[in-house]
């Protein structure tokens, strides 16, 4: 048995003892071993509440009342300011709505977001996040370039979880969409809080010339002033974990790959990872002698 004052959770604990900030958790093994920090705690969800936006989208895709190839057109009432590229193109440019989805997950578009809100409708996507057994998640509004301060979404770190774990598994809307949206996550650009402290030869695959398909993460993040948010899943030959932190009460409000959020959380997830590989695909070894 682990010593009492060395258990995951400690660990963490004594990762985290440096934090000017508060930062919560929620992690999931899919083996029944769970580690929670403020699981429950309601945060401002930033762009994390666009996974909802894309699972909706392939929800009502399923259910034919949506199309992954409609045309949609950039019009004057989707600019908003903040991350993404369809601010270079102006409004009147079309793309399918699967192409829009990918935009608004990869890099995170604010004019790709507010045009599938706008095809998909705000109460279908809370209708959809509650479906998906999330009950304190909930996009509020689309978004504006003159209200950033109210809030967008609210969300949990365990209803992160939930989400990404419901992925892993397959079942989110149908294998297929799991696997397809999976797909999408693992391009996702900003991803620092998450992978900033993994091993490079894993999370730049392409460089190293590692199997892409032996370790990767599939992520989404979300940054307004009241938080750095991020969670997904890693993929190992051991099979998938999840991993959701949120983090709020911090004074620096600058957008720097060096924020505190970051290199403190991006240190919590390297820690499960290797605790993760370690025991081969648990957070937790077993002790009763059984196997699985």
């Amino acid at each position: 048995m682990p010593h009492p004052e060395l258990t995951l959770e400690k660990r963490i604990e004594a990762e985290l003892c440096g934090l000017d900030a508060t930062l919560c958790l929620y992690a999931d093994d899919l083996h029944g071993r769970v580690i929670e920090r403020g699981a429950d705690r309601v945060f401002e969800s930033a762009s994390t509440i666009k996974v909802f936006v894309l699972g909706c989208l392939f929800a009502k895709a399923a259910a034919g009342t949506a199309e992954l190839d409609a045309v949609l057109t950039y019009e004057a009432k989707h600019f908003v300011d903040g991350s993404g590229m369809l601010r270079a193109l102006g409004t009147g440019a079309q793309l399918r709505a699967l192409d829009a989805a990918t935009l608004m997950i990869v890099c995170s578009d604010n004019i790709a977001t507010n045009m599938l809100i706008d095809y998909l409708g705000l109460a279908a996507i809370n209708e959809f996040i509650a479906a998906v057994g999330c009950p304190n998640t909930r996009l509020h509004r689309m978004l504006a370039s003159d209200n950033w301060g109210a809030p967008l979404g609210s969300i949990t770190p365990r209803d992160y979880g939930h989400f990404f774990a419901r992925l892993a598994k397959g079942e989110l809307v149908s294998p297929a969409a799991s696997e397809a949206m999976r797909g999408i996550f693992r391009q996702q650009h900003y991803n620092q809080m998450f992978i900033g402290s993994l091993p490079p030869y894993y999370t730049d695959a392409e460089e190293s010339g590692a199997d892409p398909e032996l370790i990767y993460t599939a992520t989404k993040s979300g940054s307004m002033d009241a938080c750095r948010n991020d969670g997904g899943l890693v993929h190992t030959p051991y099979g998938d974990y999840v991993l959701a932190m949120m983090c709020t009460d911090f004074k620096n409000k600058l957008e720097v790959n060096d924020h505190p959020a970051f290199l403190y959380g991006a240190r919590v997830s390297r820690l499960l990872f290797d605790q993760y590989l370690a025991l081969e695909g648990r957070f937790e070894r077993r002790f009763d002698g059984a196997e699985g």
